[in-house]
């Protein structure tokens, strides 16, 4: 009877030092290919970031961003069209009219009776017509003398001193708070004021004196930029954002928060919490509007609004990733057109508030579909992308049932805008004391301008009562 084959077990052959030298550098030639790879893959995306998928201003997009997409041509004129409510000049006060010359009808067009100087009660109100020109601009200039006597007695010589008090400026508070304003508003750098003072107000000024006044300037509004810091802190809604600032060439952070109607600055070392709780206080109160920058993520998520506009950047990145994660920022971009037209519906008083979000129920269940299938996507950068989105989901609808809170955080976005161009002028600010000004500039003239009241007017009564050692006027009525 044959024996049953016996299965031999399988020996493993060691391998030669040569062998195993081989296998560990082509071990370790895959790790550098893969890290090569994955730092392609992130160059890649870094050439394609243009101002349709990332934060970055349309003026930085390379050669090779995508053009606007352009409008089809319509056919009808340039302009308003017909049903187009229109916007005509209004009518300045009479306050504001130096001069009216009248212009009567004499006589009759029908029967050319002679006609009263005096209006009837039956005659309809004038027609008007308002001309506004420019008186010269030159600044009036007062001299001080301090005269002397000789005594006709003695032959003492008897001098009368100008007193101190009018010798402590040089700039009346109107003409300081213009050249403060062309400083902090418009942004007109400090050669720029002195030729605009010389040339248009005829008054030759030195760099030293611009300087000055700003620091005179920035100390009158330190009561009014403190009282906006106090009022923004204690809204129940405010939108929140920062951006870069250079101090002497460091790194500062420009953080502001604004409501409907005030708006405040401040300027700080970092970009982290401390520098939200130096704008917002220790205790941060209310709901926040803002993008998804982590220090936000102190917050519950009930107390936030993700801003949709930076979302639909993201969502046009993952369109221009390729791969598997196009279609799933082509469905999420898809969600944010539906957003955005039930949105405006309801700000033009077609929908309710309870239409509104009966009306984006569905896409708000669509959306977390596409987010949940991104999760499961190959590229790591999605997955993880959709997951955060996930965490943060009820972040993405408060504006549905939250009344004052918009999908959007374009109110500060824009107020931010002057002074990234403020930055890009003048490269920041180079000493503490000229953040200040910044802050409390922009702050002032941000927030009198969302109040619709007069700028010029209140920085001359803040720079008088400041050097009259007065009772400030009130930044918030």
């Amino acid at each position: 009877m044959a024996k049953p084959a016996v299965r031999e077990t399988p020996v493993a052959v060691p391998l030669c030092p040569g062998c195993r030298e081989r296998d560990a550098r082509i071990d370790q030639l895959q790790q550098q290919l893969a890290a090569l790879q994955a730092e392609n893959r992130e160059l890649e995306e870094k050439v394609r970031r243009n101002a349709s998928n990332s934060s970055i201003p349309p003026s930085t997009n390379p050669p090779d961003a995508p053009k606007p997409t352009p409008k089809k041509p319509t056919g009808r004129k340039r302009g308003g069209q017909p049903g187009h409510p229109g916007r005509a000049r209004g009518r300045l006060p009479a306050e504001r009219v130096q001069y009216t010359l009248p212009f009567l009808p004499l006589f009759c067009e029908h029967c050319e009776t002679a006609l009263p100087e005096m209006a009837g009660p039956n005659d309809p109100e004038p027609t008007w017509y308002q001309y506004a020109e420019l008186p010269k601009a030159a600044a009036v200039v007062t001299e001080y003398q301090g005269h002397a006597r000789t005594c006709t007695c003695c032959g003492h010589v008897n001098r009368a001193m100008i007193p101190e008090e009018l010798r402590g400026q040089t700039i009346g508070p109107r003409l300081g708070a213009t050249l403060g304003y062309l400083s902090g508003s418009p942004h007109v750098s400090k050669r720029g004021i002195e030729e605009i003072c010389e040339t248009v107000f005829q008054v030759p000024i030195s760099l030293g004196t611009i300087g000055n006044l700003e620091q005179e300037m920035s100390a009158a509004l330190q009561p009014a930029h403190a009282e906006a810091q106090q009022t923004v802190q204690q809204a129940p809604v405010k939108h929140v954002d920062e951006t870069g600032w250079k101090q002497a060439g460091r790194k500062r952070w420009l953080w502001g928060a604004a409501t409907a109607t005030v708006v405040c600055f401040v300027i700080h070392a970092t970009r982290g919490l401390e520098g939200l709780r130096a704008l917002l206080g220790g205790v941060l109160k209310g709901l926040f509007v803002s993008d998804r920058w982590s220090v936000y993520h102190c917050l519950e998520v009930c107390r936030r609004q993700l801003c949709w506009a930076h979302l639909k950047r993201d969502f046009q990145k993952l369109v221009d990733r390729g791969g598997p994660s196009q279609s799933i920022g082509e469905h999420c971009l898809e969600v944010v057109l539906v957003l955005f037209a039930a949105w405006h519906a309801f700000r033009r008083g077609e929908l309710s508030r309870r239409q509104l979000q009966s009306t984006l129920e569905p896409t708000r269940m669509a959306l977390r579909s596409y987010l949940e299938e991104g999760t499961r996507c190959a590229h790591t950068k999605t997955a993880t992308f959709c997951q955060n989105l996930l965490n943060l989901e009820p972040a993405l609808w408060t504006f549905l049932y939250r009344p004052g809170v918009e999908p959007t955080n374009n109110l500060i976005e824009r107020l931010v805008r002057s002074a990234v161009l403020w930055r890009k002028i003048a490269f920041g600010s180079q000493s503490d004391a000229g953040c200040r000004f910044v802050e409390r500039i922009l702050t002032v003239v941000g927030t009198l301008r969302l109040q619709q009241r007069p700028v010029l007017d209140f920085l001359e009564s803040s720079l008088r009562a400041h050097r009259d050692g007065c009772e400030p006027p009130k930044l918030i009525e």
